[in-house]
């Protein structure tokens, strides 16, 4: 059996936070678009703007074939009942067309605030992702039972949530990684749960001005995400990369930057080293805005 057909996502997706900022009837556009372009996936993060399911009802509504993942959906946002619960509203709605990506949880024992928000921490992550794991499986269901049951896929980047994912769920979505941590994730994973890796682009043939939107990204994670920065040192990045601002070779690892080809050669690297899926997050200096350029450029070059 081939990828395609085990996964039903093809080898090349898109990933996205602008959805986040745009209008409900442009959204459904662009989404339509996109499955026309060919892509197989449409992955989204979940931040502050729309409810993830919220979001992927309206994508999976404006679209047919096209599979929708949630890349993540924030566990400290709503308890596990409830992502159960919506989680099997869409499986039923759309059969066999989302992903429910969870991930997101805080580990510390403060209260994490966002813009003056508070938002409580669940604890430690591989404990808190098993526990939230087991009291979905436990929510009781009494509504129409879809099939196939949404598939789950974990936000999995250190070896133990990497072994969690192969164990219970479909496999693993990591974000920020360089191919060196596909070729560690296939090995963890083994070689039949499912790998979709993130992967920052910047289609941009002006290398100086495609490098700056690149480091811009970057620099972004490191100064806020301690997960991040710790995934970074597993695999060998020391603080020449990561103090001070990343380096060079650090930007280079996490966003392939440059041509069409330039691009086409990094989806290639991830999926030799391992990865089933690969989902395109196209960076511009404008991060509010809608690639819609960039994709239409890259679709026929990737599918």
């Amino acid at each position: 059996m081939t990828v395609e057909a085990r996964t039903g996502l093809g080898r090349v997706g898109i990933w996205t936070f602008a959805y986040e900022g745009q209008p409900a009837g442009r959204v459904r556009e662009s989404a339509a678009e996109l499955e026309e372009l060919g892509y197989g996936s449409i992955w989204f993060g979940e931040a502050y703007g729309r409810d993830t399911f919220g979001q992927a009802w309206l994508l999976l509504s404006a679209t047919r074939r096209i599979t929708v993942a949630s890349g993540i959906a924030n566990i400290a946002f709503r308890e596990p009942i409830a992502t159960a619960g919506a989680a099997r509203t869409l499986g039923e709605a759309f059969p066999g067309r989302y992903v429910l990506g969870l991930g997101g949880h805080r580990v510390d024992d403060t209260v994490h605030e966002v813009d003056g928000y508070p938002v409580p921490t669940r604890g430690r992550a591989l404990h808190t992702m098993r526990a939230y794991l087991d009291a979905m499986d436990a929510a009781p269901a009494h509504g129409p039972a879809p099939d196939p049951a949404p598939r789950r896929v974990l936000a999995a980047l250190g070896p133990k949530m990497l072994e969690l994912a192969a164990e219970r769920t479909w496999g693993a979505h990591p974000y920020f990684v360089p191919v060196e941590h596909t070729e560690r994730a296939r090995r963890i994973l083994g070689p039949h749960a499912f790998l979709g890796v993130e992967q920052a682009v910047v289609l941009d043939a002006d290398l100086g001005r495609a490098r700056e939107v690149a480091t811009a990204h970057v620099a972004g994670y490191v100064a806020a995400a301690a997960h991040q920065v710790a995934s970074m040192r597993r695999l060998g990045f020391g603080d020449e990369d990561l103090v001070g601002g990343p380096s060079r070779r650090l930007v280079d690892a996490i966003v392939a930057y440059g041509d069409v080809d330039a691009i086409r050669r990094r989806v290639v690297q991830h999926l030799d080293a391992g990865a089933d899926h690969v989902c395109l997050q196209v960076l511009t200096a404008d991060p509010l805005a809608l690639p819609d350029r960039e994709w239409r450029e890259l679709a026929p070059a990737l599918l």
